[in-house]
């Protein structure tokens, strides 16, 4: 059975007193199951970013003594700082990492922010995922005003909180709190050292999109002439069609296109009130990816810079071959890619997979072996060294005095003990395994021999189902 993880990142409104964050942090990992990732502080913006991981339970209790401790030692009243804020304790997003669902960080959510809302008096909002209002997903939407409106706001019903008294909490301010996907910053390596290649593919590729363009596009989109929006004249960024009003363009995109226009408008910080004047927008291929173009100096060459604000609608190994091609129409070769920060396991996991089945092989093989192949087909080691064990949240490991890491000779040894423990249980999970991995052997060993085209399906599903009894008896080893 696969561990489960939660990531949780609070934000704290102090960035400048480093004992008031070490001595959040240790509420954090004073918690038994927790693990504190990251903590990173920012003088200029007065914030502080802390990350860490752990069990449910382990999770839910650190986030709300962090919590606590944050409104014990950050008086909102004197706080001053760049980035929008509206409490000590500004934001506190719950994230699946492996084992747990979403529901069960929304669940996470609802139930840390009922405690701080009933034992510490301050105004929870529930976002993103949580959200029980559609314009509270929006983080901005909830924090709009920042701390300065919340007196006011909190006097309109409207602006009632999700959990807490509607009532202004002048030292800790309000709180949000909610339950979002893994965010994966990603960057994909070109050999150029020009800038705007990388742009122009990453337009490509964003969920946003782009200016739509005419005249020498090819291969560089970029050097195009703009095209604009006119009285009478409202061409559609994705086909020949031409309306003779906007709102006849904006029917058209979302019955034939799906796509919101006035939405992608905004986005593009254009006015679909007034559009004359503004550039026609197309939206880009991906969405939930957030993507631009920039030249790096440490590496002398140009990337692709991406977010992927839900790995689960768009897995970064798919975005990269798409890039491979449109890199390849601009003269270019991506040469590899940059993890910044961590992934999470089932996506790395997934990519193995699918490079795997690109090549006609068997998936149903060791995990480290389908990570293997994933780090070596998304060329991971290009610009800086992957380590596999530091950079994926949700690794599957033995644990440090495992059974299964063992000789077979000293398993044998340590069985033969006057001890009941390893015992009957233990044997039987690892003979288990043993027989799940020959089950795996003989499917690998039969896949793409003569003869057997017609199970090929079957052989490379078997194959799979093998490999995950085998894991699941082999941690059943120590389990028992």
């Amino acid at each position: 059975m696969t561990e489960q993880i939660v990531e949780c990142v609070p934000n704290f409104s102090e960035g400048r007193d480093k004992a008031v964050i070490d001595q959040i942090t240790r509420e954090i990992t004073g918690v038994s199951g927790t693990t504190l990732l990251s903590c990173e502080m920012g003088a200029d913006v007065n914030r502080t970013v802390v990350t860490f991981i752990g069990s449910p339970a382990a999770v839910e209790e650190a986030a709300y003594r962090a919590i606590k401790k944050a409104a014990e030692l950050i008086d909102m009243r004197r706080h001053k700082g760049a980035h929008p804020r509206m409490g000590a304790t500004d934001v506190c997003p719950f994230v699946p990492v492996s084992g747990v669902s979403m529901d069960d960080c929304v669940a996470i959510s609802q139930s840390v922010g009922k405690r701080v809302g009933e034992t510490l008096g301050i105004p929870v909002y529930l976002y993103e995922a949580s959200a029980r209002k559609p314009e509270w997903q929006s983080l901005a939407n909830v924090r709009a005003g920042e701390y300065e409106a919340l007196p006011k706001k909190l006097k309109d019903p409207e602006w009632r909180p999700d959990f807490g008294p509607a009532e202004f909490n002048p030292r800790a301010g309000a709180t949000a709190i909610g339950a979002r996907e893994f965010l994966i910053a990603y960057n994909i390596n070109l050999n150029t050292k020009d800038k705007q290649l990388a742009m122009d593919i990453a337009f490509e590729l964003r969920e946003k999109g782009r200016s739509v363009r005419t005249g020498d596009i090819d291969p560089v989109y970029m050097n195009g002439d703009l095209v604009k929006y006119r009285d009478g004249h409202y061409p559609c960024g994705d086909c020949d069609f031409v309306g003779q009003t906007f709102a006849e363009t904006c029917n058209h995109t979302r019955q034939v296109h799906d796509y919101d226009l006035v939405a992608l408008m905004k986005a593009h910080d254009s006015d679909p009130d007034k559009p004359e004047g503004w550039s026609v927008k197309q939206p880009g291929k991906f969405k939930q990816v957030r993507a631009i173009g920039w030249y790096v100096d440490e590496y002398k060459r140009a990337q692709i810079t991406i977010n992927f604000t839900n790995y689960k609608v768009t897995p970064p190994h798919i975005v990269v071959e798409a890039a491979r091609e449109m890199a390849a129409r601009r003269g270019l070769v991506v040469t590899g890619c940059e993890v910044v920060g961590l992934v999470p396991f089932p996506w790395i996991y997934e990519a193995g997979q699918y490079y795997l089945r690109q090549q006609g092989k068997s998936a149903g093989v060791p995990v480290m072996d389908v990570i293997e192949t994933a780090v070596q087909s998304l060329g991971l080691n290009d610009v800086v060294p992957f380590h596999a064990e530091e950079k994926i949240l949700g690794l599957p490991k033995d644990a440090a005095n495992a059974l299964v890491s063992l000789k077979a000779s000293e398993l044998v040894h340590e069985v033969s003990r006057d001890t009941p423990a390893p015992g009957g249980g233990s044997i039987a999970a690892l003979a288990g395994a043993l027989g799940a991995a020959l089950a795996s052997m003989v499917s690998n060993l039969t896949i793409g021999k003569k003869g057997y085209e017609a199970v090929q399906k079957d052989l490379l599903a078997l194959a799979e189902k093998a490999q995950g009894i085998k894991d699941r008896l082999l941690k059943a080893v120590d389990d028992d």
